[in-house]
């Protein structure tokens, strides 16, 4: 049987993914060997790969006016290539945090020029999206960075702003959860572990004319124009991910495409958070209202007591990975893509159940 798998990243992955994978390990498509073993400049994983950036433009709605990048180092490389590549000397990057990982991303540009946050809601220990205001934000701006979706706090973006200058977006946790334009913003990128796929690649999604602003006294390797002109393979990428990767994008097609998965993350969450708010106050829920997330659902029990036994008798009935992060404590279910329907149903059902034993 399997898990009931609500971890934070690396997270589940569509069953019907590892089974096709699981049949094609030893020998894709009559090659006589695993996707692991081509070279990536054969014509076999070429077709992969190129498959893979189709297949997201398709999802997403990417215009010919974008490069889609295949990368590695997740996330936290791209906290330090993105200012190293288009923060220059006489401007300012802009960044509204709203938690941990935007926090990470601030720290390390500020190794690079010039930041300002904008707005922050750490004051309310991030249960919320913060207000802000993009005024003045173009006399110095080179950028306005945003994290969309908040994995330990449970806070996710519902509505993107419309900036005078480029807009960047970490997407890790959310990509693909719902319906975006993609023309709002400069740059988006995601490491995969979370929406996906495994752990291993990171997407970056670049519109050509920012790309053409970026910095030339960049580390060859550190330069977005390097794997823009080499279509990701100017060293080897990491051919086994991007190929899941691609499984990934066939099954969220087969779905009925971004829409229909929007639809059921809906459903899914909604299990969640009306065991919550149904509860009298037995489980609260760390994120205001107006800034749920769909993908990270946190919530705290009355006391550390109670926490344990949730956890322990959770764990005991195959639900996996549903205790909180340390800074907040309390439980988290990540409802990612792949998880599927049946398990937020049993998880919230467990929930009512629990409460009526321990209210």
């Amino acid at each position: 049987m399997r898990a009931y798998n609500f971890n934070a990243g690396p997270a589940a992955i569509p069953l019907p993914v590892l089974e096709k994978a699981q049949k094609e390990l030893v020998n894709f498509q009559n090659t006589g060997m695993s996707v692991m073993e081509l070279s990536h400049r054969s014509k076999d994983y070429e077709e992969v790969h190129n498959r893979a950036n189709s297949l997201l433009r398709e999802l997403l709605g990417i215009p010919d006016t974008y490069e889609v990048l295949f990368l590695q180092g997740g996330a936290s490389l791209q906290f330090t290539m993105i200012p190293m590549n288009f923060l220059p000397e006489n401007k300012t990057a802009h960044y509204i945090l709203s938690g941990a990982w935007s926090e990470k991303a601030l720290k390390e540009a500020k190794l690079f020029g010039e930041t300002r946050i904008l707005a922050s809601s750490k004051e309310e220990n991030y249960t919320t999206i913060p207000s802000f205001s993009l005024e003045g934000v173009e006399e110095d701006g080179a950028y306005v960075h945003i994290t969309s979706n908040n994995t330990i706090y449970g806070t996710q973006w519902n509505e993107y702003p419309t900036s005078p200058i480029p807009l960047i977006a970490d997407m890790s946790s959310d990509i693909l959860c719902k319906e975006i334009d993609v023309e709002k913003f400069s740059l988006i990128y995601a490491g995969a572990q979370k929406n996906l796929g495994p752990s291993g690649v990171t997407v970056v999604i670049v519109k050509k004319d920012f790309l053409e602003t970026a910095r030339t006294n960049v580390p060859t390797i550190l330069s977005y124009a390097t794997h823009s002109k080499n279509n990701s393979l100017f060293n080897t990428p990491p051919t086994f991910a991007i190929y899941m990767l691609s499984l990934v994008l066939e099954w969220v097609k087969e779905q009925g495409g971004v829409k229909s998965i929007q639809k059921l993350n809906e459903e899914k969450a909604g299990y969640i958070y009306s065991a919550i708010e149904e509860s009298d106050g037995f489980y609260k829920g760390h994120a205001t209202k107006g800034s749920r997330s769909l993908m990270n659902i946190t919530f705290t029990l009355p006391n550390e007591e109670l926490t344990k036994k949730f956890l322990q008798e959770a764990k005991d009935r195959n639900f996996i990975g549903l205790a909180g992060h340390r800074s907040v404590g309390g439980c988290r279910a990540s409802a990612y893509n792949a998880v599927p329907k049946e398990a937020c149903e049993a998880l919230a059902n467990f929930m009512k159940e629990f409460k009526n034993q321990h209210k």
